[in-house]
């Protein structure tokens, strides 16, 4: 929706309000299970190994690092610019976001909520979190958490997980957690790059080898 100005109308004919969604006349698919997609355009399969939940795990932390490493560079007096022109989201807030991915995913496997549209984009009260040190601190919460739930965690990750697209193995919601918080690490990368400041200890492809990353930085 944010390169063509008719995407939201063509959305919200369908009856549906999040994306991203792959859609063929009046049916669509939600684009969260990239299998559901593949199936629904008549592909068999994507051809994707999902890596195992072990090495998700050891991914998503390094990437959830290296998101603080970024935050803590961000100029004070900036982040409640936006992240991009075409979008109303403050940097604040995408970085809070990075993180809120991870306390989402908790809050579905531990307690059972429905990881709904929203879940994950819960935005911070007004008047919290307004410096990156702040935002960082919160991240180190998270990391403890996400650390201490994998201490005692079934590492098959086979059981069930309710979803707005479905009850996929939380496996599928470990991968697709790891991967988004990453797709927003660099984001900001971009945005550190764009205020003329190095990203300290950038993800390298080697970090990022076998996760399901958009091609484009802003999808």
């Amino acid at each position: 929706m944010l390169n063509d100005p008719q995407g939201r109308e063509q959305l919200l004919s369908l009856g549906v309000r999040n994306v991203p969604v792959v859609a063929k006349g009046s049916e669509f698919v939600f684009g969260q299970n990239l299998e559901d997609v593949a199936e629904f355009v008549g592909l068999h399969g994507t051809g994707h190994t999902p890596l195992p939940p072990e090495q998700l795990m050891k991914k998503w932390i390094n990437v959830l690092r290296a998101a603080q490493r970024f935050i803590r560079q961000l100029p004070a007096g900036r982040i409640g610019e936006r992240v991009i022109d075409n979008r109303d989201r403050s940097i604040r807030l995408l970085s809070h976001h990075v993180f809120r991915i991870g306390e989402a995913f908790l809050e579905t496997v531990i307690d059972d909520v429905e990881y709904s549209a929203g879940l994950a984009t819960v935005p911070p009260k007004d008047g919290t979190f307004t410096t990156g040190d702040e935002i960082a601190a919160y991240g180190d919460e998270v990391i403890a958490r996400l650390e201490q739930w994998w201490s005692t965690a079934d590492k098959a990750c086979t059981r069930k997980v309710p979803t707005f697209f479905g009850t996929p193995p939380m496996h599928m919601l470990l991968e697709r957690s790891t991967w988004h918080s990453a797709q927003h690490a660099r984001q900001l990368t971009a945005v550190l790059e764009r205020f003329g400041i190095e990203p300290e200890g950038r993800l390298t492809p080697e970090d990022l080898a076998g996760l399901p990353l958009p091609e484009r930085l802003w999808e």
